[in-house]
């Protein structure tokens, strides 16, 4: 991350659009939220499983075949074709308590600084601060 911490401005669609209603629940992916954190998801998913104690399952949870398979048409799979890449297991899904949690068990900078701002959960914000990559 460069020293210079100039702030970068995300328009709240980008953050929006990444948001899910899944079992009733407003939703991020692992993948995006780590993405948002500028972390991986690896790392996004190691750390939550070491602090697994601060996840109830209303801020976080393991999406199910049947949910997974309906949101895929909503986003792009990483080279599952090519027989490369893709996931292995089904992918974690986080509601914004969830989301402000990862970002207090994550060692990034971004994450400090996007869980300061809201995120637009309620879509009502205009946009989204967080450090430039």
């Amino acid at each position: 991350m460069p020293k210079d911490k100039k702030d970068s401005i995300v328009p709240l669609e980008s953050v929006v659009s990444r948001i899910f209603l899944v079992r009733g629940q407003k939703v991020m992916l692992d993948a995006d939220l780590a993405e948002l954190y500028g972390v991986t998801t690896k790392r996004l998913n190691e750390q939550v499983k070491r602090n697994i104690d601060r996840f109830p399952l209303d801020f976080m949870f393991q999406l199910n075949a049947r949910e997974h398979s309906s949101l895929r048409s909503q986003f792009a799979t990483s080279k599952e074709k090519s027989g490369r890449g893709g996931r292995r297991y089904m992918p974690y899904v986080f509601t914004e308590h969830g989301a402000i949690m990862a970002a207090s068990v994550l060692d990034s900078e971004r994450a400090v600084q996007v869980s300061i701002y809201p995120l637009g959960w309620a879509g009502t914000d205009p946009c989204v601060r967080f450090l430039k990559k």
